[in-house]
């Protein structure tokens, strides 16, 4: 297997991009309109003039991506004026199918000789300066209309200095690109040639070979090393060093992070961190491209062993700035023109990083990084650490930074690689045609002033002594590495130390971000869920599949941690890591994954399995940076040199200095046959390390992965630069809108699924769960992706949320449309300090009496009006909620508002209904304004109404609510009225209102108070007091005035002594009404309730035959079983106990029934009797028998369970009056099930006398196998630790 034909090649192509004299001058399609700028502003189309070889088979050359990456702003001129510094940038290609293309590219500006192309160029400065002479005002040209795309530009005004070209004066340059094309991103190794090579163009006797030499030696006889291994080839001047680190080691990474943290700071560069692994849009901003790819590929490698799954374009031209309206997660480099800061389309999710400014600009809600401080101070002591290191090197560089404009900010190349660290001259003398630097200071007028200056007052007596300043300078920087060489012998044998201290330092940090990874989630592979089936099964139902137990593994993590962890475990990456988990039981597992998993069982074997929630610092930095200082110091491999090339293949032509020169297509577009034996001979590899090289490179191991990938990349599918362009983003921006809708059905998809539960397995889904933070994890999403919809084609920005900002403009024409006032779309602002909050104070709402309405003498009972439901109502709620303060605040809290009252497609529908205002605000490209996708979109949000959310109300836990209560008594037996005091106490998941008195003769009014979140509970009673002080009440309804949810409190019990069992108190479970207008209309009704529905329901004794002993037997277990799957889910999964409990066939009430049964009150008593009077008929019979009154043998098990029940009975009668005696049963069975007492209880209350006396043979306390049943069904409720509400209890204290 030789180099050429396998992808073991250090280097794919070698292209030169530049200036096509045959086209002549086209402008730059892909910048859009540039004709107000000068000539010699404008950027002009790059071709890509030769690429050698013509085409590799396992990397096929893509001339568009790579012409517009190593030019990304077109070509640019320049005079012999302006600076013509060379500059060094990397870039990436990322295809299709999510694979990697590295590329290095050094630009350079050469002079243009052609006649044609200088005449050009005068030509169109004399077009300019006709256009824009003084007898036109300043400003724009009038072929320009208002909506033209310049006015998005800057225009120089008549007082900036303008950029003139004479071709009889000036001579002219322009950019030209000399560039590798690599598998693996040796970035410091390329700009080294590159740069040795640019240097022998200017330096012909440099080059001791033609330049085809050099070429050919790094395409074909260079290989790639494998992991583990060092690499050593030469360049034009000196040799050039590489490594790959091994399969256990981080992947490679050859930028410096020193630079990074340099350019970012500690605390920016953490907030990038968390931005990049909440998948939020990330946008870098800089004038430099080489810190554009700087940061995107640093800020990748700092999240492994995650990986970026969505589109990925570290450089993108200002002139393509219109593809950030790409409505999906991405990391995007934007270069830094001589404009102001872009117009963003959104920024709500938008991560902006301005990297010249130093300054970070995240999203609100980010969450922090656990244990964030901690690590931010672990990081700030390894760069304490490493700063005397990388001063002494820059020091020992001083005479770089006096030639250079700038001080370095990362370490520059030691000087025992002098002649890689070669510095330029900067302006024009770096270029061998033009005067030296002395002559053009002894030729300027200005210098002779500075000179003569200086000489008057002493600093000098001639230029000679400035020039001897020079020269001394040099002679300490030669003296520095004269000595530096003594120290390091062989240094042509080894890297520079300065190069292995960046790969040291960069190992270090690296090493303690993953650190974090490995004790977040060092128990993951616990959680993940491998499937039963085959590999080709569970790719074909990959989306269907849960592989992540998440709310079991939230449930693990410190509190503190859930905001971050929660929206992490939801991410592409985390998903795809899973994936590639559950792929490793069928193949080969991942490399990288490996790695990772080696250092949780390394972390597993020292520390066992951490638990606590301290901060550990990073203890295997000492162990990885042995590896790179190791292939440093001994070379695995060592290149075959340049050779001379055979002359009758090639014959050596004259270099002109400062020209590329045309290099020789036979040579360099195939092998010479005669050198394949000596670079198979001279490439010793292990057959290991090729087999571990190509395992590492491809990453698939077969087909059916291979399928994998590609499915799963086809999901975030990432585009071609091609399809930037103005006329290739109508198209690339039609499917975005599809992404967008795509990405919608599923999200909608996973949500119903989430949320139906039981119902979605039944229908194939798969068993899934949820918990709180889940819930609001997928609601977080939801609202991320309605913003990326409301930010899509958006003309221009107002505020940070683009879906509030169209709200805002709704509600402003709303209100203008009703006073009458005309408006201007165009001239709406975002202007929160008196929208909506000056409401008209509504009146008060009439209190609702005891009324006659007929000589009947019937009550007129409430009516629950219709609440409004339209957005500006909503808008105003959610304007009134004093916590929040922001725009996207707002938009979030209206979004989880609709959602909880089931009109977000509504809504949403009737905002989209003003066309005229869409118009305004979208352009025509839109995903809003694309109608068949809108409506499909609407109708995806239409399906969320099948489930209920509760998404705000548990969400603003401390937003003042008002809820309206409505009491619904019995209009039958003259008993709707009571002369007593009525009063009522309202609970929920989040608080209790505490006892609101009722003013007497009121049905209805209102209670403002904190949320009291998902109504539970409510005790209703009164004093008793007046002569006719009995009540019958049917129902109570509670509404939320904010979400509208509506609550059913089933009584249809009387309220007073001497009637029903005597309660003045009675404790209601609620029922949550459907949310629909017709529930409403329903519930709004002046019938009586179906009695069966309440948990209390008037005692109704079980005749023989009228129930079953099968159907409650049925029915008890049914109601145990509800709260055995309460327990098992998380805690913050669970529901109402209370309901379970007490509730509509709930354990309470099953245990009536299974009392009532066999009864013999209900024939001789005349329903006289109840469960209680059985209850204190048996304690009575229980406390003679332990006073001795009553003869009969006893153990100590049974003397301890009579003592219990006489106690618990004494302690409820003892403690109120008010509670009536099917009050008391309540209590008695939810405390004997709480203290799991109540199984030992049966048996006992079996075997007394009362029992023979008051039921049937057939009961179940009478036969022994349904007592048997009895108590082994209540005795599966010992293993929980049941907690029973204050209300159940109805405050007594036992």
């Amino acid at each position: 297997m030789t180099l050429s034909n396998t992808a073991n090649r250090f280097a794919d192509y070698f292209v030169v991009c530049g200036l096509d004299v045959s086209s002549g001058l086209e402008p730059d399609r892909l910048a859009g309109e540039s004709h107000h700028c000068e000539p010699l502003s404008r950027p002009y189309k790059s071709k890509v003039l030769a690429h050698f070889p013509e085409t590799v088979s396992w990397n096929p050359f893509d001339q568009e991506a790579v012409g517009m990456l190593c030019l990304p702003k077109g070509l640019q001129f320049r005079t012999q004026r302006d600076s013509r510094n060379p500059k060094f940038h990397s870039f990436i290609i990322t295809k299709e199918d999510g694979s990697r293309i590295c590329g290095a590219a050094y630009v350079f500006y050469e002079e243009v000789t052609n006649k044609q192309i200088c005449a050009a160029m005068q030509t169109l400065h004399a077009m300019h300066q006709a256009e824009h002479s003084p007898t036109v005002k300043p400003g724009f040209p009038q072929i320009y209309t208002p909506d033209s795309p310049i006015l998005m530009k800057k225009i120089p005004t008549s007082h900036e200095k303008s950029r003139v070209f004479d071709k009889n004066k000036d001579k002219l340059y322009v950019t030209k690109c000399i560039c590798l094309i690599l598998q693996m991103p040796f970035v410091k190794a390329c700009k080294q040639f590159l740069k040795q090579l640019h240097e022998a163009v200017n330096k012909p006797s440099k080059a001791c070979l033609p330049f085809e030499s050099y070429i050919y030696n790094v395409l074909y006889e260079v290989p790639l090393p494998p992991p583990g291994r060092s690499l050593k080839f030469y360049g034009v001047t000196s040799p050039i060093f590489c490594q790959r680190p091994s399969m256990g080691e981080l992947p490679l990474f050859d930028f410096s992070l020193w630079e990074l943290f340099k350019l970012l700071g500690v605390d920016n560069l953490l907030s990038l961190f968390v931005s990049v692994l909440m998948e939020h849009q990330v946008l870098l901003y800089s004038s430099d491209y080489q810190k554009l790819m700087l940061i995107a590929e640093g800020i990748n490698c700092l999240i492994f062993p995650f990986a970026w799954q969505h589109v990925y374009v570290p450089i993108l031209p200002t002139s393509l700035q219109h593809f950030l309206d790409a409505p999906v997660p991405f990391i995007m480099g934007l270069h830094r023109s001589n404009e102001d800061r872009p117009e963003l389309p959104s920024e709500a999710n938008m991560c902006f990083v301005d990297v010249d400014n130093n300054s970070v600009e995240y999203p609100e809600d980010l969450p922090g990084f656990p244990h964030q401080l901690e690590l931010k101070e672990e990081l700030l002591q390894m760069l304490n650490q490493y700063q005397e290191l990388f001063s002494h090197n820059i020091n020992i560089n001083i005479t770089s930074k006096i030639k250079s404009n700038s001080i370095p900010n990362s370490p520059l190349k030691g000087p025992a690689n002098k002649n890689i660290t070669t510095t330029d001259n900067s302006g024009t003398g770096s270029y061998p045609n033009s005067p030296k630097r002395m002559e053009i200071l002894q030729q300027s007028e200005t210098w002779k002033k500075i000179s003569s200056l200086a000489k008057k007052t002493g600093v000098w007596e001639s230029i000679e002594d400035f020039a001897g300043e020079e020269r001394n300078v040099e002679k300490e920087k030669s003296l520095l590495e004269e000595k530096t060489k003594e120290t390091c012998k062989d240094s042509d044998d080894r890297m520079p130390v300065s190069e292995v201290n960046d790969l040291k330092f960069n190992s270090a940090i690296r090493e303690i971000f993953m650190n974090r990874f490995v004790y977040m989630f060092n128990s993951y592979e616990s959680f993940v869920i491998q499937p039963s089936q085959d590999l080709e099964s569970w790719i074909s139902n990959r989306d269907t599949m849960q592989n992540f137990d998440k709310a079991s593994f939230l449930s693990d993590q410190p509190e503190g941690h859930l905001p971050f962890l929660s929206p992490f475990i939801e991410t592409q990456m985390f998903a795809t890591l899973v994936d590639n988990k559950i792929v490793s039981q069928w193949e080969e597992a991942d490399p990288y994954l490996n790695v990772f998993e080696a250092r949780i069982r390394n972390l597993s074997d020292t520390s066992g399995e951490p638990r606590t929630p301290t901060y550990s610092s990073c203890t295997t930095i000492t162990d990885t940076e042995v590896f790179p200082e190791k292939r440093a110091t001994f070379i695995d491999h060592t290149a075959t040199k340049p050779q001379p090339l055979p002359t009758e293949l090639f014959q050596q032509t004259d270099i002109t200095p400062g020209f590329f020169p045309p290099l020789n297509k036979e040579i360099l577009n195939t092998e010479i046959i005669a050198n394949k034996s000596k670079t198979r001979e001279n490439a010793k590899w292990r057959r290991k390390d090729r087999v571990l090289q190509h395992a590492e490179h491809l990453q698939l191991n077969s087909d059916q992965r291979e399928r994998y990938i590609q499915e799963a990349r086809s999901k975030n599918r990432q585009p071609k630069l091609s399809e930037m362009s103005a006329a290739g983003m109508v198209q690339t921006n039609w499917k975005f809108v599809e992404t967008l809708l795509k990405e919608c059905k599923t999200k909608t998809k996973k949500m119903l699924v989430v949320k139906m539960g039981r119902e979605a397995v039944e229908l194939g889904h798969g068993e899934l769960s949820i918990t709180g933070v889940e819930e609001n994890t997928l609601i977080a999403s939801l609202c991320d992706l309605l913003e990326r919809i409301w930010s899509h084609g958006l003309q221009t920005k107002k505020g940070k949320s683009a879906l509030w900002s169209h709200l805002l403009s709704y509600q402003e024409i709303d209100e203008c449309t009703e006073s009458g006032r005309t408006i201007d779309p165009s001239k709406l602002t975002p202007d929160l300090s008196n929208v909506g909050l000056d409401d008209k104070p509504t009146a008060a709402a009439p209190v609702k009496t005891h009324r006659r309405r007929s000589s009947q003498g019937r009550i007129e009972l409430p009516a629950l009006q219709t609440m409004p439901s339209s957005v500006i109502h909503d808008m105003k709620k959610v304007q009134k909620m004093s916590d929040i303060r922001t725009d996207v605040g707002y938009a979030r809290a209206w979004v989880r508002l609709a959602l909880e009252k089931k009109v977000l497609s509504s809504h949403l529908k009737e905002l989209l209904s003003d066309t005229d205002l869409l118009r305004s605000l979208y352009k025509r490209y839109a995903f809003l304004r694309c109608e068949d996708e809108r409506e499909q979109f609407l109708y995806h949000l239409l399906s969320l109404n099948a489930v209920d959310f509760f998404c705000f109300t548990n969400t603003f836990m401390n937003t003042m609510v008002a809820y309206k209560v409505l009491i619904f008594p019995s209009t039958k037996f003259g008993c709707a009225t009571t002369t007593a005091n009525p009063w009522i106490c309202v609970a929920g998941q989040l608080g209790e209102t505490g006892v609101v008195e009722v003013p007497r003769g009121c049905l209805e009014f209102n209670i403002e108070h904190k949320n009291l979140g998902i109504l539970t509970t409510l005790r209703i009673g009164h004093d008793n007091s007046g002569m006719s002080s009995k009540w019958l009440v049917e129902y109570v309804l509670v509404r939320n005035e904010v979400t509208g949810h509506t609550y059913r409190f089933t009584c249809g019990r009387w309220l007073g002594k001497g009637v029903d069992d005597g309660s003045i108190e009675r404790l209601l479970v609620a029922e949550l009404l459907p949310h629909t207008k017709e529930s409403e209309a329903e519930s709004s009704g002046h019938h009586t309730p179906p009695r069966n529905r309440s948990p209390t329901t008037p005692r109704r004794n079980l005749e023989q035959g009228s129930v079953s002993i099968p159907t409650i037997q049925e029915m008890l277990g049914h109601s145990v079983n509800n709260l055995v799957k309460h327990f098992y889910k998380p805690e913050k999964e669970r529901g109402n106990l209370t309901f379970l409990l007490c509730g509509d066939r709930g354990l309470v009430n099953c245990m009536e029934m299974v009392f009532q049964f066999g009864f013999r009150s209900s024939r001789f008593f005349r329903n006289k009797m109840f469960i209680w009077d059985y209850l204190e008929k048996v304690k009575i019979y229980f406390e003679n028998t332990l006073s001795g009154a009553t003869r009969r043998p006893l153990t100590e098990v049974g003397r301890a369970g009579y003592w219990l029940f006489c106690n618990l009975l004494n302690k409820i009668n003892n403690a109120t009056e008010s509670i009536g005696k099917d009050g008391k049963f309540q209590i008695f069975v939810c405390v004997g099930v709480r203290d799991r007492c109540l199984q030992k209880w049966l048996p006992l209350m079996a075997n007394t006398p009362v029992t023979g006396q008051m039921y049937e043979a057939n009961s179940f306390l009478r036969d022994p196998r349904l007592t048997v049943f009895l108590v082994h069904i209540i005795e599966t409720l010992n293993e929980f630790n049941i907690v029973l509400e204050s209300s159940v209890l109805q405050g007594l204290d036992i």
